[in-house]
């Protein structure tokens, strides 16, 4: 557990310290494109922060390679590599698109072929273990096709929630937290090596994550773009491919009786194609809704609108943070009481604790213009925005009061959008007024 705590710090130090230089960069670049009619925030902000998630990862696996215990893994097993291979192309493929913003057919042809890459090198699911019937062996064109559509489902799952500030960076970061207790659990308990490489997957993704996180919290001072948001997609898939189709569930026998019982009690998150949806449910559920509503309309799959679930949250009005943190409680909900239920599938307080933190959740929902307020004696110690607000005074000055209305009006008129090569926006005081047309 040390070894993985220390790829995470390692990995997070390196994605928060190259996450500044790179937003220079991204500023120089003119990676930053002008306001979009779908878009939540209102001043240009700066991409690219995919670029120090990637070396993030690099330096994860660098160090984990480096390491007594986790060296085995590279050792034994050339999932690691495949993983490198096909995050560099994504990465590589989100970068140019953060730039130039390339066709949405090509990003889904190029994370076809990072899936293919992944294939090729080992990284595959080679059986399916089904509820009631047992281990499925698959062959090498079923295992393919499998692999393939499960990276992008999760790839683009990832990419479309990625909306608000720190919204897709902290949903991933919660899913891979309880995939990393899934798959240590699977090593640690069962000593199953092969569920090694996800455990350290997780761990890695934990850490590209909360590397990146207080950049990207509101107000945003730099955006992943779909170098980050692929790239996280990317290495969330390859975990639950690497543990579920690499996983021989006969190894359990010793704890569940028998294969048939052992695949009954993993159902939730063992399962291939379910494992993804309980980990990122939200994300997935965003996804669906979202190309039913667009061929619905007649428009492509891929045509951008606002119509996503924290856009929707937006509209009924939650604020940005509120919104987000909304997001959080669901997608720990979903990914926690999936790892419950795999534990103890026989519980009935699992199931009952779910519910009450589901009516939670809904309550959360059905106030969203609810703003708690701290007592009098301890608004020194929470935000103002949490503060009793004070009477005014009453100013005798004619001059105080109309500065005062002015200064009013100046607060409640509407932020107008600003151009990218305005100074003072998000990113842009680094280089002053500088034109970033393109």
């Amino acid at each position: 557990m040390r070894e993985y705590l220390l790829t995470l710090c390692i990995t997070a130090a390196v994605t928060y310290l190259l996450t500044g230089p790179v937003r220079k960069f991204a500023i120089v670049a003119g990676a930053m494109p002008e306001i979009r009619a779908r878009d939540v925030h209102r001043e240009p902000t700066p991409r690219l922060g995919g670029i120090a998630m990637f070396f993030g990862l690099c330096a994860g696996l660098l160090v984990a390679d480096h390491l007594t215990n986790l060296s085995e893994v590279f050792e034994k097993s050339n999932e690691p590599r495949a993983l490198l291979s096909g995050a560099a192309l994504i990465w590589l493929i989100g970068v140019l698109d953060d730039k130039f913003e390339i066709d949405a057919l090509i990003k889904l042809g190029g994370q076809m072929i990072a899936a293919g890459v992944m294939v090729v090198q080992g990284l595959t699911i080679l059986w399916i273990p089904l509820p009631g019937v047992g281990t499925v062996a698959l062959t090498q064109w079923q295992g393919t096709l499998l692999t393939v559509a499960l990276v992008v489902i999760t790839i683009n799952a990832v990419n479309f929630v990625d909306g608000l500030d720190g919204l897709a960076a902290g949903m991933v970061c919660i899913a891979a937290a309880a995939f990393f207790m899934y798959a240590y659990r699977i090593w640690y308990s069962y000593g199953i090596e092969a569920a090694a490489p996800a455990s350290l997957f997780a761990a890695i993704l934990m850490g590209m994550c909360l590397g990146f996180l207080p950049h990207n919290m509101h107000p945003a001072r730099i955006f992943m773009g779909d170098s980050g948001s692929m790239l996280i997609g990317l290495v969330l898939a390859a975990g639950a491919i690497s543990v579920t189709g690499q996983v021989d569930p006969d190894l359990m026998n010793l704890f569940s009786g028998s294969e048939r019982n052992a695949v009954h009690q993993m159902v939730p998150v063992y399962i291939p194609l379910v494992m993804p949806l309980t980990i990122i449910a939200i994300p997935a559920a965003d996804l669906i809704l979202a190309i039913v509503r667009r061929t619905w309309r007649g428009q492509s799959p891929f045509a951008a609108d606002r119509g996503h679930l924290h856009h929707r949250l937006l509209e009924i009005g939650h604020s940005h943070s509120r919104a987000v943190l909304i997001m959080y409680f669901f997608s720990a909900l979903i990914a926690f009481g999936a790892l419950a239920y795999s534990v103890n599938a026989a519980s009935m307080w699992i199931v009952l604790s779910v519910v009450f933190l589901s009516a939670i959740g809904l309550i959360l929902l059905l106030l969203p213009r609810f703003t708690p307020r701290a007592p009098r004696w301890a608004e020194g110690f929470v935000p103002p925005r949490y503060r009793r607000r004070k009477a005014a005074t009453v100013t005798t000055s004619g001059s105080e009061t109309a500065a005062a209305a002015n200064k009013d009006a100046d607060a409640d008129e509407e932020r107008v959008p600003v151009t990218a090569g305005a100074s003072g926006v998000n990113g842009a005081t680094a280089l002053g007024s500088r034109s970033r047309t393109r």
